[in-house]
This record gives C-alpha cells, sequence and structure tokens, in this order.
C-alpha cells in the first residue's frame, strides 16, 4: 500500500435500493460516474461486485445518499466506499469505523447534494439505525470537473482499496 499515517481512521497511502437480508453484508459505492473522481466509489464497487462474493449485495448510490438508512437497516455489515476532499495526496486512502469515532474533521465526503454519508451517519446514530458492524472507506479526490475521467492516483487507489475490502470480508463469510 502507498504512504500511511497511523490515527484512529488510518490513513493508507452501484442506483437501486436492494434490501440486504439479515446477516449480510452491504457494500455501497458513492458517486457520480460524470464527476471525475466523484465516481471513484462506484469503480472500486463494480470491481467487487465482478468478483462475485456470495454473501454481499451491493447498491450504487448517486452522491445525494437519501436512501441510505432505509438500506441498511437489516444489513449485519455495511461498507460504504466514497470520493472525500481532504488536504492529504490525491489518490490518499481513509478508513475507519464510524461507530467507534466520528469521521475525521479533516476528511469531508465530496456530494454534490446537501445530505451526504456524514449526515446520514449522524441521523442513524441519533436515531438508533447504525449497523452493528460499518467500516467506510474514502479516497481523496483531485478533479470533480463534469466530463472528467478518474485521476491517475485515484485510479491507483481503487486497486488499493478493492484488495484491502477483499481482506475485510474474509472473517465474515466464514
Amino acid at each position: 500500500m502507498s504512504e500511511s499515517t497511523q490515527t484512529d481512521a488510518f490513513i493508507v497511502g452501484a442506483a437501486a435500493s436492494p434490501s440486504p437480508s439479515p446477516s449480510s453484508m452491504l457494500i455501497i459505492g458513492v458517486g457520480n460516474e460524470f464527476r471525475g473522481d466523484d465516481a471513484v466509489g462506484l469503480a472500486v464497487l463494480r470491481l467487487l461486485k465482478a468478483k462475485n462474493i456470495a454473501q454481499a449485495t451491493f447498491m450504487e448510490a448517486d452522491s445525494g445518499c437519501e436512501m441510505l438508512l432505509e438500506s441498511w437497516a437489516t444489513a449485519e455489515k455495511v461498507i460504504i466506499i466514497d470520493a472525500v476532499s481532504s488536504r492529504a495526496k490525491p489518490g490518499t486512502i481513509y478508513r475507519f469505523d464510524p461507530l467507534a469515532q466520528p469521521i475525521p474533521e479533516n476528511c469531508a465526503f465530496y456530494s454534490t447534494h446537501a445530505f451526504g454519508i456524514a449526515q446520514n451517519l449522524e441521523l442513524a446514530r441519533v436515531l438508533g439505525q447504525l449497523p452493528p458492524s460499518m467500516t467506510i472507506y474514502g479516497i481523496v479526490g483531485e478533479n470533480f470537473t463534469t466530463g472528467a475521467a478518474l485521476s491517475p492516483s485515484v485510479i491507483y487507489a481503487v486497486d488499493e482499496v478493492v484488495a484491502q475490502i477483499m481482506l475485510d470480508i474474509l472473517p465474515f463469510g466464514h
């Protein structure tokens, strides 16, 4: 993996609303495929989906994230992947457990809507509707211009996040 800085949330260098069955895993890729690096969550999700992970349900969410609470209501484990904006180098990967800590202040999820991941998490926390297990991956984007492709540093991070998620879910299937 690329350079890393150890913190509480350590940093390392798909639009339907499926209803996962109880004792399941829901993997959510968030983004807008027409806005450059904002599509990174979708890119990771699509690569994971191609791996035919039997115990997982996959969901693409646009940048609005309005349906997240309802989507994870029955999931035992939720993994969310999205683009973030921070002062870190583009392609930097944040991975953290929002059940154990709040989203780091230096990590803002990129959203073209007012109600994004951070707001969904806090609403779910207040309503007591957080899933039993949750991991969020945020990949620092560089270019969110309409019509742009993923930047090279973000493309590199996609493969790293896919590999890390595969390691994360191994214990879940056993």
